[in-house]
């Protein structure tokens, strides 16, 4: 079995094994939850050691070993490795300092790569992991053009994409062993500030969330070219925060300021369509958002209370569940799932 597959198995299986990462804006300051078969989300213990201020991004590695969290605070990164329902923390030095904010977090698939998006110059640290033990590689030769947003991994992890706040919006890097090589700008830019990204599962999408109509850009990519395809008919209704993209490639949730908060595509064919609204809406603008490894729960970080929302999908219909039982402590900024799906999460 290869490793792509292999990880298709992981995201498919053990739903009794799920947990759910919120990182959120109160101590603290990242709320993990386990998730059972039903969607139920029962908050785990604490870390002994809490992320030391705001939590910007987490993420999983695919593994479901380690979790990433990036926020404000501290070194702007904390790192736990996951033994059962028990999150450790373990040595993680970003090296940025006073006056950065840790932004997003991303994993490459095989769990070798840890791409951490900051704020202030280089705009991105990327690590390479053995054992528990993350070094930082050399930065990229060219980097973010300003503070960067999010990153990402595809599947194959032979590109890795960063949203940034300063035009071209989104840099993508291809990777030849520990060289990350920055590609040509695709040919049309996103419109604004790049606060997203994510690739499909299978490698032919790159969606990236922005500041500016038309919030979400979609480019498809064939080798090292991405090409921005046309723009959905119906366009999220605000500034775009985050992507997310589901382990079957179908469905592409854009998590958005203004209501209904989170906009649903679905791909028919290259042609992005958007579906109807969840009966049950975010009642605040949408900051993060994250697909289950299966595809079967959507999980979405907003500003108000309950700070996250979970979402069951049955074909195109995504219903709201109930809220955990213990919320998390405020506005929330990022969410990831173990198993999680193969693009990585925000």
């Amino acid at each position: 079995m290869d490793f792509l597959s292999l990880l298709m198995m992981m995201g498919s299986a053990g739903q009794d094994d799920s947990y759910l990462a919120v990182a959120h804006a109160t101590t603290p300051f990242v709320t993990i939850y386990r998730v059972n078969a039903g969607g139920v989300a029962t908050k785990v213990s604490n870390p002994v050691t809490l992320p030391p201020g705001t939590g910007n991004g987490v993420a999983f590695s695919a593994d479901g070993v380690y979790l990433a969290h990036a926020g404000s605070g501290g070194d702007r990164g904390t790192m736990y490795k996951r033994s059962g329902q028990d999150f450790t923390e373990i040595t993680w030095s970003t090296g940025i300092g006073v006056g950065t904010s840790g932004t997003g977090v991303a994993f490459s698939a095989d769990g070798v790569y840890l791409a951490h998006a900051h704020t202030g110059t280089p705009f991105v640290g990327i690590y390479k992991r053995s054992g528990d033990t993350f070094t930082k590689l050399s930065d990229p030769a060219t980097l973010p053009a300003g503070d960067s947003n999010a990153a990402r991994f595809n599947s194959a992890g032979t590109f890795l994409a960063i949203a940034h706040a300063t035009t071209p919006f989104v840099t993508i890097y291809s990777r030849s062993g520990d060289t990350f090589t920055k590609l040509s700008n695709p040919a049309t830019l996103p419109t604004g500030i790049g606060n997203g990204v994510a690739f499909s599962p299978n490698g032919s999408y790159l969606a990236v969330a922005h500041a500016t109509s038309p919030f979400v850009t979609f480019y498809s990519i064939s080798g090292s070219t991405f090409t921005k395809v046309a723009n959905p008919a119906t366009l999220p209704t605000g500034i775009g925060n985050a992507v997310a993209i589901s382990p079957d490639n179908v469905h592409y949730v854009v998590a958005h300021d203004t209501s209904p908060y989170i906009t649903i595509y679905k791909d028919i064919a290259g042609t992005f369509t958007k579906l109807a609204n969840p009966a049950t809406l975010p009642a605040s603008n949408a900051n993060g958002v994250a697909f289950s490894g299966d595809g079967k729960f959507l999980a979405v970080a907003v500003e108000a209370s309950p700070y996250v929302l979970i979402y069951e999908r049955s074909g195109d219909t995504f219903t709201k569940l109930s809220d955990p039982a213990t919320l998390p402590a405020g506005v929330g900024n990022g969410v990831a799932f173990y198993p999680r799906a193969l693009e990585g999460v925000i």
